[in-house]
């Protein structure tokens, strides 16, 4: 029997499935009985799953990051899918195909780097074009780069999530700057490739997407700025030459300002012209990608419109465009 995606699943179902199980939590309900909740998530995405009256042995007989098999029903909450569990069972591996729970595959990873190596080099700028090269030359940071979610939750929330949001915004850089010649193309793209940088540490993807410790402690933007100052030494001295001081400092702004504004978190607001595009294109990027997951995955399937969606305070519409009916998952 061909398997179903989380991303296929309507209300009502009856589920007996395999998941990659994270965030697993024993709570405490209203009338202090314990019961388990847990996320599952395949390619297509994730939900959550409570199981009633589950106690200490059936939390400790999985870990987040295990393969589980899942028997249970599905239904709708708040306008989101969840699952209530009467099984979960740590998945026998000879049952697992691991291509299930990959929303980019391995040619595609690859792919996305080479390009991304490609429109480094052809940066103009010497000094920006070296201290590209340090971090292409440094093969495990460049592996984990690549391997990488760019969140755990929200946009790009899967391995390669990183490089797909980074390559992408290199690409729009590249094809907006010769509309605004005031730009200076190079470090523009050059800031989009550094934004998120401190992500690599930030979290950890192994199995299961989660925070590391230095993520929670620190976060990305001030993991980000530390990896560029090691960086910029290290180009110093391979080249032989002091990295501009004025270059250094833009860049490292496009990293503390690119979430735009104090109360998402950032640092210090926008004062150049490539920090401010930056931020708008980052935001235009993580949007897109969030919208368009919202409508791909929306429950309430005989609708034009999404269920109410409370992070947003609105409804989103849904358009007949293929790209929102179907998941946007590369397998080649």
């Amino acid at each position: 029997m061909a398997r179903q995606f989380i991303n296929q699943f309507g209300e009502g179902e009856a589920v007996e499935q395999i998941f990659l199980a994270s965030e697993k939590q024993l709570r405490t309900n209203r009338a202090g009985r314990l019961y388990l909740q847990v996320r599952l998530s395949d390619r297509t995405g994730s939900m959550t799953a409570m199981m009633w009256n589950a106690g200490e042995k059936v939390y400790e007989s999985f870990d987040n990051g295990d393969f589980v098999r899942v028997g249970g029903t599905t239904q709708v909450y708040n306008g989101a899918l969840q699952m209530i569990a009467n099984r979960i069972d740590v998945a026998d591996r000879r049952f697992v195909d691991e291509s299930d729970f990959v929303t980019l595959s391995a040619a595609c990873v690859d792919r996305m780097a080479r390009r991304l190596a490609e429109l480094l080099r052809e940066i103009q700028n010497v000094a920006l074009r070296d201290l590209a090269e340090c971090f292409l030359v440094d093969g495990p940071f460049m592996d984990r780069f690549a391997q990488a979610p760019a969140a755990v939750k929200h946009h790009h929330a899967y391995r390669g999530g990183l490089l797909e949001h980074v390559v992408g915004l290199m690409e729009v850089a590249a094809a907006i700057a010769p509309h605004y010649p005031q730009i200076d193309a190079g470090l523009l793209r050059m800031g989009v490739f550094l934004h998120d940088l401190g992500k690599v540490d930030e979290l950890g993807f192994e199995r299961e997407l989660h925070y590391t410790d230095a993520g929670q402690l620190l976060g990305h933007i001030t993991l980000g700025v530390e990896i560029l100052s090691r960086k910029i030494e290290e180009t110093e001295r391979l080249s032989g030459d002091p990295f501009p001081t004025d270059l250094g400092l833009r860049l490292k702004h496009m990293i503390l300002s690119h979430h735009g504004e104090y109360e998402f978190g950032s640092p210090k607001l926008p004062m150049t012209l490539e920090s401010l595009v930056l931020h708008q294109l980052d935001t235009l990027d993580a949007k897109l990608h969030s919208f368009t997951q919202i409508v791909r995955d929306d429950v309430n399937s005989d609708s034009r419109w999404t269920t109410y969606q409370a992070a947003l305070g609105r409804k989103l519409y849904k358009t007949s465009n293929s790209a929102l009916e179907s998941p946007v998952i590369d397998t080649a």
